[in-house]
């Protein structure tokens, strides 16, 4: 694991000692580094930053200022020599809070609380899950979820469509529904499972998908509109 980390500081020895500082731990990589935050919004643009180490009082624009302008801020650590600004920093939901000088003892203590946050984040990401097998036909087939169209259930066996073939199998909805990751699929009818990202149109009691006209059930459309919902443009 790298976290990718920003200095922003208008004094070069700061910047300098953060830099020795993030060297000396593995799990930290500096891509970049920032006299004023106008710099740091261009390097943000062109790299990936996980952790911001954000000094205060600068030329045009002050750190906090700049915090406030960052729609998807990345984990942020203060460092500056004034006190009186802890208060504001922490309802901005700053990491953590350090003051010049920085120790390097104070700044591992620092580090360390940034690398179990993303080690907590980690663990809570579901694994990503890009195909299944299932028995068919006297065969073990391999099933790409990129591939899927719909699932169709019937009595005790399942159809599985794909823009390749149709598949036959002997499982129930429920069992290979719990095995999908949710937050790409969704129930559109007691007999139909459809990736969302393939859903080409909803017209009234029906789900398009490619060629495919599916059911939508009543009791489930609410449900279907409302996955639909949050990846509707809106003005």
């Amino acid at each position: 694991m790298k976290i990718n980390c920003l200095i922003v500081d208008d004094e070069p020895v700061a910047r300098k000692i953060l830099q020795e500082y993030i060297e000396e731990l593995d799990w930290l990589q500096l891509v970049g580094q920032a006299e004023n935050p106008l710099k740091a919004i261009n390097l943000m643009a062109q790299h990936s930053v996980d952790l911001l180490f954000l000094d205060i009082e600068m030329p045009q624009m002050s750190g906090l200022e700049l915090l406030k302008k960052l729609t998807c801020p990345p984990v942020v650590i203060i460092t500056t020599a004034y006190p009186t600004y802890a208060i504001e920093g922490f309802e901005l939901d700053v990491l953590d809070y350090l003051l010049k000088p920085i120790s390097i003892d104070r700044f591992l203590k620092s580090a360390l609380k940034v690398k179990s946050l993303f080690e907590q984040k980690n663990k809570a990401l579901p694994p990503t899950i890009d195909y299944f097998f299932v028995k068919c036909e006297g065969n073990i087939e391999r099933i790409e979820l990129r591939y899927l169209l719909y699932v169709k259930a019937l009595e005790n066996y399942i159809i599985i469509q794909t823009s390749q073939r149709k598949y036959i199998t002997y499982l129930t909805m429920k069992g290979l529904e719990e095995y999908l990751p949710p937050e790409q699929f969704v129930k559109i009818h007691k007999s139909y499972l459809v990736p969302i990202a393939k859903i080409d149109r909803i017209e009234r009691n029906e789900v398009h998908i490619g060629n495919e006209k599916l059911p939508l059930s009543r009791t489930l459309r609410a449900d279907v509109l409302q996955r639909i919902d949050e990846k509707l443009v809106k003005r």
